[in-house]
């Protein structure tokens, strides 16, 4: 039976193998450092793509350095790049004329995050709500209609409302119904609201939503009344400006020599002024991210310069990477096992630090995805202090472990929990409990080294934790997304076994464009789909697969 390591037994392990190796006071010191630096307001909140992102990223490479790793991101460097699409946001050459009515944009008029930027000149074509329903004998669209050049415009109500018991529920969604317009050739699309218990559509724009290939606009308040009339001419110029971003991997190895490649890694980026993400609600306000995540980063540096020195690690190698883009959607990660600078069949297993600064008083830390290798269950056993362990089994969580077991690699995350801070810009440096840190520090090179003599770990699939369940969502399909792909459609990036997808047949690779009567053309559209439907339904979903469009019925 293997051996329980203590603290004091691991700390004399340590002291053996190198004289080297940083005292606690001297460690307390460093991940302070790096904390302070990385939540400050210089960063700004340490934003993907952004000029804080990149400051982040130059210090975490120039501790790589120190160190001493070898640089493992592109072309012989610790940065790996990769590219994404930014939120939009509006230019400065929207502009639009009803008739002889020249309207403000933002206050009388806004586009809609599916809108395409461009010019558009024509004639309001009106067709109440734009809805094609056969099985309603509903068809808005009239044979005799011709299209071209005209500007349709629909309210974004329904023939009996929006409502949860609406019989219209599943066409409800305005998206749908102005792609219907673009494919009979409308030239653009405006939508008003004419019902006052139907909710009015956000102006915001967001980068999981892709365009439609026409302008689409929203008309605010009661102008339509006066303007939105058959025939009126409309001028419409809508400027949306979709930038693409760069951010980067900071990679870095300590080689070994081994056969095996422990991954170490953690996320450097956070919210910056308030992304999509944030929790807090006024001004715009820097969300400095001290817990969320450069207490991971400051951790993962500290394993760094100790493993370096640590003659009980060397029966593996191990890869530092600093991940960017998670907050986004595990951006970074997913980048890298997709593009990975170590085969993936060289890897042993994998520890992500997410959240680890904020150890409460009862010393309760989690660890999650302990069911993707038996060997977990060594966490149990592992005395450092008085820690206590709560554990989870599930590989798939809202974190960056998720893209490496889904890549087959036993995969943990550390986390010592959520709090009032999560998300806004009060997850400051004062508020993160070194200590803490130092004692999740020694747990986990107490268990780097418990592992030493296990060869490579076993993987095994867990049952997952339902990624879409939540309360919008009745139903699951059983899929783990593709954040990162940018293509039309939702591409499947894991299936659970046992879930509807699994069950018709759908596989990883597959990118869901059709979901029952709703075309899904990017990850909002598959969500606002997947809602439509109730357990014990069965639906259609169409995939391409290969470029190839298979059909298969869902049972939810």
């Amino acid at each position: 039976m293997r051996k329980t390591l203590s603290l004091s037994g691991a700390l004399l392990l340590c002291a053996a193998g190198s004289a080297q190796l940083q005292s606690d006071a001297e460690a307390l010191e460093q991940m302070r450092y790096d904390v302070k630096y990385l939540a400050s307001d210089l960063l700004e909140g340490r934003e993907a793509g952004t000029p804080g992102e990149r400051l982040a990223v130059d210090y975490i490479a120039a501790k790589y350095g120190n160190v001493g790793l070898m640089p493992y991101g592109d072309d012989a460097t610790y940065l790996q790049a990769f590219t994404f699409n930014a939120d939009p946001k509006l230019g400065e050459k929207n502009t639009m004329q009803l008739g002889r009515r020249k309207l403000k944009a933002g206050e009388e008029w806004y586009p809609l995050a599916f809108s395409a930027s461009g010019p558009v000149r024509g004639k309001i074509l009106k067709l109440e709500y734009g809805i094609v329903a056969p099985e309603l004998s509903r068809m808005d669209y009239p044979d005799s209609a011709d299209f071209k050049d005209r500007i349709v415009a629909f309210s974004v109500s329904s023939p009996d409302g929006i409502h949860p018991h609406s019989k219209y529920l599943a066409h409800h969604d305005l998206q749908a119904r102005a792609q219907k317009a673009a494919d009979h050739g409308a030239a653009a699309v405006l939508f008003f609201n004419d019902d006052p218990t139907a909710p009015t559509p956000e102006p915001r724009l967001s980068a999981k939503v892709k365009s439609i290939g026409i302008p689409v606009v929203f008309l605010t308040g009661e102008l339509y009344e006066q303007l939105v009339l058959d025939n009126n001419p409309c001028a419409i110029n809508v400027d949306i400006v979709r930038e693409e971003r760069t951010a980067y991997n900071v990679v870095g190895m300590i080689d070994n020599g081994s056969q095996n490649v422990v991954v170490i890694g953690a996320h450097l980026d956070h919210l910056g002024w308030g992304d999509e993400g944030s929790l807090h609600r006024g001004e715009k306000a820097i969300h400095n991210g001290a817990d969320d995540n450069a207490s991971g980063i400051a951790v993962m540096l500290q394993l760094a310069r100790d493993l370096a020195e640590m003659d009980q690690a060397r029966a593996n190698d191990y890869l530092f990477i600093a991940f960017s883009g998670e907050e986004k959607g595990l951006y970074g990660s997913n980048y890298w096992t997709k593009n990975p600078t170590v085969p993936i069949a060289e890897l042993n297993y994998m520890i992500n630090l997410d959240m680890v600064g904020r150890l409460d008083s009862t010393g309760s830390i989690g660890i999650n995805g302990v069911g993707t290798s038996p060997a977990w269950a060594e966490v149990e056993r592992i005395l450092v202090g008085d820690l206590k362990v709560k554990t989870t089994t599930s590989g798939i969580g809202p974190s960056d472990h998720t893209s490496f077991y889904l890549q087959g690699v036993p995969a943990i995350h550390f986390f010592t929990g959520t709090h009032a801070d999560y998300h806004k810009p009060t997850d400051d440096e004062e508020k993160v409990n070194y200590p803490g840190m130092l004692r999740a520090t020694r747990f986990i090179e107490s268990l780097i080294t418990t592992l030493n003599d296990d060869g490579k770990l076993a993987f095994t699939k867990t049952e997952e934790v339902n990624t879409e369940d939540t309360p919008r969502f009745k139903v699951t399909l059983g899929v783990v997304p593709d954040y990162m792909f940018d293509g039309k459609g939702m591409r499947i990036d894991g299936i659970t076994e046992g879930k509807p997808a699994a069950n018709a047949g759908l596989r990883v690779g597959d990118v869901v464009v059709k979901l029952g009567t709703i075309d899904v053309n990017d990850m909002m559209g598959y969500m606002k789909a997947l809602a439509q439907f109730n357990k014990g339904d069965t639906a259609k979903v169409k995939v391409l697969r290969a470029g190839v469009e298979v059909e298969a019925n869902v049972t939810f």
